[in-house]
Protein backbone atom coordinates (compact mmCIF):
# COMPACT_ATOMS: atom_id res chain seq x y z
CA UNK A 1 0.00 0.00 0.00
CA UNK A 2 1.39 3.33 -0.89
CA UNK A 3 1.87 6.15 1.73
CA UNK A 4 -0.15 9.02 1.14
CA UNK A 5 1.80 11.81 -0.25
CA UNK A 6 3.06 9.00 -2.93
CA UNK A 7 -1.08 8.52 -4.34
CA UNK A 8 -1.40 11.87 -3.53
CA UNK A 9 0.95 12.51 -6.59
CA UNK A 10 -0.05 9.75 -8.43
CA UNK A 11 -3.78 11.15 -8.34
CA UNK A 12 -2.74 14.63 -9.19
CA UNK A 13 -0.88 12.88 -12.32
CA UNK A 14 -3.99 11.01 -13.64
CA UNK A 15 -5.97 13.76 -12.93
CA UNK A 16 -3.97 16.21 -14.64
CA UNK A 17 -3.92 13.81 -17.69
CA UNK A 18 -8.07 14.15 -18.30
CA UNK A 19 -8.76 16.11 -21.17
CA UNK A 20 -10.54 19.30 -21.04
CA UNK A 21 -14.04 18.15 -22.93
CA UNK A 22 -13.63 14.97 -20.52
CA UNK A 23 -13.09 17.24 -17.18
CA UNK A 24 -16.17 19.19 -18.49
CA UNK A 25 -18.29 16.10 -19.39
CA UNK A 26 -17.83 14.49 -16.16
CA UNK A 27 -17.96 17.45 -13.66
CA UNK A 28 -21.63 18.13 -15.60
CA UNK A 29 -22.49 14.70 -15.22
CA UNK A 30 -21.49 15.14 -11.30
CA UNK A 31 -23.31 17.80 -10.61
CA UNK A 32 -26.56 16.87 -12.23
CA UNK A 33 -26.51 13.94 -10.15
CA UNK A 34 -25.97 16.07 -7.17
CA UNK A 35 -29.22 18.50 -8.10
CA UNK A 36 -31.18 14.96 -7.58
CA UNK A 37 -30.07 14.05 -4.19
CA UNK A 38 -32.77 14.95 -1.42
CA UNK A 39 -29.72 16.11 0.76
CA UNK A 40 -29.54 18.89 -2.07
CA UNK A 41 -33.27 19.37 -2.22
CA UNK A 42 -33.47 19.67 1.24
CA UNK A 43 -30.53 22.11 2.00
CA UNK A 44 -30.95 25.96 2.22
CA UNK A 45 -27.10 26.38 3.05
CA UNK A 46 -24.26 24.49 1.23
CA UNK A 47 -20.77 24.53 2.30
CA UNK A 48 -18.44 23.94 -0.77
CA UNK A 49 -14.89 24.69 -1.85
CA UNK A 50 -14.19 27.08 -4.89
CA UNK A 51 -12.72 24.09 -7.39
CA UNK A 52 -9.12 24.85 -8.62
CA UNK A 53 -8.32 21.62 -11.03
CA UNK A 54 -8.14 18.54 -11.16
CA UNK A 55 -11.16 18.99 -8.46
CA UNK A 56 -14.65 18.28 -9.74
CA UNK A 57 -16.00 21.78 -11.05
CA UNK A 58 -17.92 23.42 -8.41
CA UNK A 59 -18.59 26.83 -10.05
CA UNK A 60 -21.18 25.19 -11.85
CA UNK A 61 -22.60 24.27 -8.90
CA UNK A 62 -22.37 27.52 -6.84
CA UNK A 63 -24.10 29.12 -10.20
CA UNK A 64 -27.12 26.43 -9.63
CA UNK A 65 -27.39 27.11 -5.24
CA UNK A 66 -27.37 30.98 -5.88
CA UNK A 67 -30.18 29.94 -8.88
CA UNK A 68 -32.16 27.99 -6.57
CA UNK A 69 -32.27 30.56 -3.62
CA UNK A 70 -29.71 28.43 -1.59
CA UNK A 71 -26.98 30.47 0.57
CA UNK A 72 -23.35 29.36 -0.01
CA UNK A 73 -20.74 29.35 2.03
CA UNK A 74 -17.40 29.23 1.27
CA UNK A 75 -14.47 27.38 3.49
CA UNK A 76 -11.37 30.36 4.90
CA UNK A 77 -8.21 28.46 5.72
CA UNK A 78 -6.64 29.51 9.18
CA UNK A 79 -3.03 27.86 8.40
CA UNK A 80 -1.52 28.85 11.76
CA UNK A 81 -4.33 27.32 13.49
CA UNK A 82 -4.85 24.49 10.68
CA UNK A 83 -8.75 25.85 11.08
CA UNK A 84 -11.36 26.09 8.55
CA UNK A 85 -14.46 28.86 8.63
CA UNK A 86 -16.91 29.07 6.18
CA UNK A 87 -18.37 32.64 5.03
CA UNK A 88 -20.89 33.41 2.86
CA UNK A 89 -20.57 33.79 -0.70
CA UNK A 90 -22.99 35.52 -3.03
CA UNK A 91 -20.87 36.90 -6.57
CA UNK A 92 -17.76 35.79 -7.34
CA UNK A 93 -16.16 38.88 -7.30
CA UNK A 94 -15.87 38.09 -3.12
CA UNK A 95 -13.10 35.92 -3.81
CA UNK A 96 -9.43 36.36 -3.45
CA UNK A 97 -6.09 34.30 -4.70
CA UNK A 98 -4.14 33.45 -1.61
CA UNK A 99 -1.71 30.06 -1.22
CA UNK A 100 -1.35 27.57 -4.02
CA UNK A 101 -4.01 30.22 -5.96
CA UNK A 102 -6.58 28.91 -4.11
CA UNK A 103 -10.05 31.06 -4.31
CA UNK A 104 -11.29 31.91 -0.45
CA UNK A 105 -13.95 34.25 0.43
CA UNK A 106 -12.64 37.99 1.39
CA UNK A 107 -13.36 38.67 4.91
CA UNK A 108 -14.40 42.55 4.82
CA UNK A 109 -16.79 41.19 1.92
CA UNK A 110 -18.42 37.99 3.72
CA UNK A 111 -19.82 37.06 6.82
CA UNK A 112 -18.96 34.20 8.59
CA UNK A 113 -21.53 31.31 9.26
CA UNK A 114 -21.65 28.97 12.58
CA UNK A 115 -20.85 25.18 11.23
CA UNK A 116 -23.85 23.86 12.59
CA UNK A 117 -26.14 26.24 10.38
CA UNK A 118 -24.31 24.39 7.46
CA UNK A 119 -27.32 21.84 5.96
CA UNK A 120 -24.96 19.68 3.26
CA UNK A 121 -21.00 20.40 3.04
CA UNK A 122 -19.39 19.05 0.00
CA UNK A 123 -16.12 17.87 1.43
CA UNK A 124 -13.22 17.86 -1.61
CA UNK A 125 -10.45 15.22 -1.56
CA UNK A 126 -7.79 13.49 -4.27
CA UNK A 127 -8.65 9.71 -3.77
CA UNK A 128 -11.92 8.15 -2.12
CA UNK A 129 -12.88 4.62 -0.86
CA UNK A 130 -16.19 3.02 -0.85
CA UNK A 131 -16.37 3.20 2.52
CA UNK A 132 -16.36 7.15 2.10
CA UNK A 133 -12.95 7.67 3.60
CA UNK A 134 -11.41 10.18 1.60
CA UNK A 135 -7.62 11.69 0.73
CA UNK A 136 -7.38 15.15 1.41
CA UNK A 137 -4.78 17.12 0.13
CA UNK A 138 -2.54 16.92 2.93
CA UNK A 139 -3.53 19.52 5.77
CA UNK A 140 -6.07 17.95 8.02
CA UNK A 141 -8.28 21.34 7.72
CA UNK A 142 -11.90 19.06 6.87
CA UNK A 143 -10.70 16.15 9.16
CA UNK A 144 -10.74 19.06 11.92
CA UNK A 145 -13.93 20.84 11.18
CA UNK A 146 -15.62 17.40 10.14
CA UNK A 147 -15.05 16.26 13.81
CA UNK A 148 -17.85 18.88 15.32
CA UNK A 149 -19.59 18.95 11.88
CA UNK A 150 -23.31 17.38 12.61
CA UNK A 151 -25.04 18.00 9.18
CA UNK A 152 -24.91 16.04 5.75
CA UNK A 153 -21.52 15.91 3.63
CA UNK A 154 -20.71 14.41 0.67
CA UNK A 155 -17.70 14.75 -1.99
CA UNK A 156 -17.65 14.30 -5.46
CA UNK A 157 -15.06 12.64 -7.47
CA UNK A 158 -14.38 11.21 -11.10
CA UNK A 159 -14.07 7.32 -11.44
CA UNK A 160 -10.57 7.57 -11.21
CA UNK A 161 -10.33 8.98 -7.71
CA UNK A 162 -12.42 5.65 -6.49
CA UNK A 163 -9.43 3.10 -5.35
CA UNK A 164 -9.83 0.18 -3.01
CA UNK A 165 -8.02 1.61 -0.33
CA UNK A 166 -5.17 3.18 1.33
CA UNK A 167 -4.24 3.70 5.24
CA UNK A 168 -7.28 5.10 7.10
CA UNK A 169 -6.18 6.51 10.64
CA UNK A 170 -8.41 6.85 13.68
CA UNK A 171 -8.35 10.62 12.92
CA UNK A 172 -9.95 10.11 9.91
CA UNK A 173 -13.89 10.81 8.96
CA UNK A 174 -15.67 9.06 6.32
CA UNK A 175 -18.53 10.99 4.44
CA UNK A 176 -21.80 10.07 3.92
CA UNK A 177 -22.07 9.78 0.51
CA UNK A 178 -19.77 9.88 -3.29
CA UNK A 179 -21.23 11.04 -6.01
CA UNK A 180 -19.31 9.99 -9.18
CA UNK A 181 -20.47 10.51 -13.19
CA UNK A 182 -21.87 7.19 -13.25
CA UNK A 183 -23.47 6.46 -9.32
CA UNK A 184 -24.01 7.28 -6.38
CA UNK A 185 -21.83 5.73 -3.86
CA UNK A 186 -23.90 5.59 -0.29
CA UNK A 187 -22.24 4.70 2.74
CA UNK A 188 -24.19 2.91 5.47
Amino acid sequence: MFDKNTLRKQMKETLSKLSKPIYEDYSYKIASRLYNEDVWKHANIIGITVSAQPEVDTYQIIRKAWEEGKQVVIPKCYPKEKRLSFRTLTEFSQLESVFFGLFEPIVDLTTEIEPASIDLLIVPGLAFTRDGYRLGFGGGYYDRFLTNYIGESLSLAFNQQIIPQFAVEKHDIPVSKIITPEETVKIT
